[in-house]
């Protein structure tokens, strides 16, 4: 028993030693919808900001997780009920609708380096509302008792190195849970990010 924790002992303080833990800032541009049968596809320009870890077990893996604020939705001419909400109620009718459904969110991102300064990303995403609401003209209604809390979905991409610092991010994200509690609207989510690692 006593050898095999200092075995394990052993090859824990090696993969630490050869581990390489960096730290960082990103952020950028986004184009976000809603995705789902019968729901318009409509794009809206956003953005994200947030930090994140990046810890190497090799030159080859590595596992990244981020913290970001990321504002999302849709827009699009709405004239009846199709995600769940009675936009009718703003007075309005067949007119161009802006929905803001602002999260945090929290991805981990493995992390596969094709060359040291390119690597291909995927992985899980959770995240948490912040803020919903539905603007159309002059006129907003709050969404927030009508929105889930939390959505989970999973992000794919890829990072290239600029210089070993600076980076270039471009991922797509794409929520697997209804964001309202009528319809069935998901997250999309198109990333275009600068970062700095420390």
């Amino acid at each position: 028993m006593k050898k095999t924790i200092l075995i394990l002992s052993a090859v824990l303080m090696s993969m630490s030693a050869m581990a390489q833990v960096e730290f960082g800032v990103k952020a950028g541009f986004d184009m976000t919808n809603f995705w789902g049968e019968n729901v318009p596809h409509g794009m809206k320009p956003s953005y994200q900001a947030g930090v994140f870890m990046e810890y190497h077990f090799n030159d080859k893996v590595a596992i990244a997780p981020e913290v970001t604020f990321a504002s999302q939705g849709g827009k699009f001419k709405m004239a009846q009920d199709v995600l769940g909400i009675d936009v009718t109620s703003l007075g309005l009718k067949d007119v161009d609708v802006t929905y803001n459904t602002n999260y945090v969110n929290v991805p981990v991102m493995l992390k596969f380096y094709a060359t040291p300064s390119f690597s291909i990303d995927l992985g899980p995403q959770v995240g948490f509302n912040v803020y919903s609401k539905a603007t159309a003209e002059d006129k907003t209604m709050d969404l927030k008792d009508g929105t889930k809390t939390v959505d989970f979905g999973a992000g794919i991409g890829a990072t290239y190195h600029l210089t070993e610092n600076v980076f270039v991010q471009g991922r797509y994200t794409m929520g697997f849970t209804n964001v309202f509690d009528k319809g069935e609207a998901k997250n999309g989510n198109i990333q275009l990010a600068f970062g700095y690692k420390f």
